[in-house]
């Protein structure tokens, strides 16, 4: 099996390209390329961050909810993880589930209710 243009040079590369085609918001063709990255370093949180955000912004909502429940799983206090599955849940009309991630985000960040 030959490799494709999506899969091609080495990984720092198909991160460079997967970011190009994230800036040209072409999120389908970053998600392409990143979902194989991910594969390759499934430990880093930089490539399946912005794989969630491909996905998220390609309206591919149970993809991206996965990446970012595993991006959670090994980070619970990743601040931007938590407030983009609070959104991801948000447009799968999941409201009840996102609010409990979208106050957490709020904490992580300092945002406290001013009295």
């Amino acid at each position: 099996m030959g490799t494709t243009y999506y899969d091609h040079g080495t990984a720092a590369e198909r991160w460079e390209r997967a970011q190009r085609f994230f800036d040209a918001k072409d999120y389908a063709s970053a998600a392409r390329v990143l979902a194989g990255l991910v594969e390759e370093v499934p430990e880093q949180t930089g490539p399946r961050m912005l794989l969630a955000r491909s996905y998220y912004h390609s309206a591919q909502l149970r993809r991206a909810e996965a990446e970012l429940r595993a991006v959670l799983e090994r980070d619970p206090v990743e601040h931007y993880a938590r407030l983009m599955l609070g959104r991801t849940l948000e447009r799968q009309s999941r409201h009840e589930e996102a609010e409990r991630h979208l106050r957490i985000a709020s904490a992580l960040a300092g945002d406290f209710p001013q009295e």
